[in-house]
């Protein structure tokens, strides 16, 4: 039995109602976008939409730290509010066989140091940095460490150009002087410890090596700050008696108050965190700022090995030029230094040379000079004054002289004459 023509179109405009259904489906299933319904202005005037642009990935920014080492935090981000861009890192140039060796000893601030000397003679080829440190030495615990009897040997391994101590972080504690144990800072302490930092002086100067001693930036705890500063005035009368020089780095950690500074200007006056977050060990920026402090005498001792690595005159590939052929000079003759006719000494020292006499010249303004006669006018002139016929020459006419007047009558304001 076949079905009525009724059921036949609702079953195919059921299945076409399905097909519609299922085209967005398919479309987004192959990426497609789905065609939206134009209206009859649409299809008779063609007006479309203006086509979104496709969404594209976010790109995420890379970040540096301040201080232009790659993979090292400033800790800057809630402290200034600004993006950390910087500067990369330039690829370290080898060092020559016979590069100047600078040594650096001490504690944990000796070895921040000399990453930071490391850093600043990057370029020189002619400066290499060795650090030999001891982040818990010190000159209270020569039991642990003993620097003045050290250093002697350690200058004879590494052969330095000169030496630069960094040291006394760690000796805030009590000391032995003898058979007693006597606390920091008392009169017993402080005379054994300037004794112990003198013969470390001594033992480098005996070296014949230049020395330089950087003294103790600021740290946090404030009970640290005061014996910091004792500590560097024995390091400085300490270090100029042996004939070396005292840095100081004191004013680069600290504020405008004299206050512990955490975050600061970098060597090239940016602001960045020079401070761990202990307040006590030193960031990249704060290594290489102490770097910096003690460049400028390391320049002085060390002179020309500092200079940067410069590019070869003539590169791999490069034009060869070829100098040209000099051309002919004309030689000068040879003159004697010694030739008195060069500055007119011709005659003896007292010799009673003669006057040549003086030769008229014959010139027109000799002839007015001497003799009063002016030279004669061009024709044409404003001062040819001649009327025909030869002119004459001018001659000065004679001067009479002046007779005596006999005195006018005196006259009033009145007009009368007075005899």
């Amino acid at each position: 039995m076949a079905a009525p023509p009724s059921a036949v179109v609702f079953s195919s405009h059921a299945e076409a109602q399905l097909f519609k259904r299922k085209q967005p489906e398919e479309r987004a299933q192959k990426g497609e976008k789905p065609q939206e319904r134009r209206g009859f202005f649409q299809r008779l005037f063609g007006i479309r939409k203006k086509e979104e642009p496709e969404e594209q990935s976010p790109r995420t920014a890379k970040r540096r730290s301040a201080d232009g080492l790659p993979g090292v935090s400033t800790g800057l981000a809630g402290v200034g509010g600004g993006a950390v861009v910087t500067r990369e890192r330039e690829p370290e140039v080898a060092k020559l066989d016979n590069a100047r060796v600078v040594l650096v000893v001490g504690d944990f601030l000796a070895s921040g140091l000399g990453e930071g000397l490391v850093e600043a003679f990057a370029q020189s080829p002619g400066v290499r940095v060795v650090a030999r440190s001891d982040g818990s030495s010190g000159f209270v615990r020569n039991d642990h460490y003993d620097w003045p009897a050290k250093i002697a040997e350690i200058i004879a391994e590494e052969k330095p150009a000169v030496v630069i101590a960094a040291l006394g972080s760690n000796d805030r504690q009590q000391m032995t002087v003898g058979d007693n144990r006597e606390k920091a800072r008392t009169d017993a302490w402080n005379a054994e410890y300037q004794a112990r930092a003198k013969a470390f002086a001594d033992n480098v100067r005996g070296a014949g090596v230049p020395l330089l001693w950087m003294g103790v930036p600021s740290f946090k705890p404030g009970a640290m700050n005061a014996d910091m500063i004792a500590f560097n005035d024995i390091y400085r009368g300490v270090v100029e008696q042996a004939g070396g020089e005292f840095i100081d780095i004191w004013d680069g950690f600290v504020d405008e108050n004299g206050a512990f500074m955490p975050v600061g200007p970098d060597m090239n006056g940016q602001r960045v965190r020079l401070r761990g977050s202990d307040g006590i060990n030193m960031t990249a920026a704060g290594k290489r700022k102490m770097a910096f402090y003690a460049e400028k005498p390391l320049n002085r001792l060390l002179g020309s090995a500092v200079a940067p690595s410069v590019a070869p005159a003539v590169l791999d590939g490069a034009p060869v030029i070829q100098p040209l052929n000099p051309a002919d000079i004309d030689r000068t003759a040879p003159i004697a230094l010694a030739d008195p006719q060069l500055d007119g000494g011709g005659h003896l020292l007292g010799a009673r040379v003669e006057k040549p006499a003086a030769q008229p010249l014959g010139i027109p303004v000799e002839r007015l000079v001497r003799e009063g006669i002016a030279p004669p006018a061009h024709a044409g002139r404003a001062d040819d004054f001649a009327v025909g016929g030869a002119r004459p020459v001018a001659t000065a006419a004679p001067i009479a002289p002046a007779e005596p007047q006999p005195l006018a009558a005196a006259q009033d304001t009145t007009g009368a004459v007075r005899n």
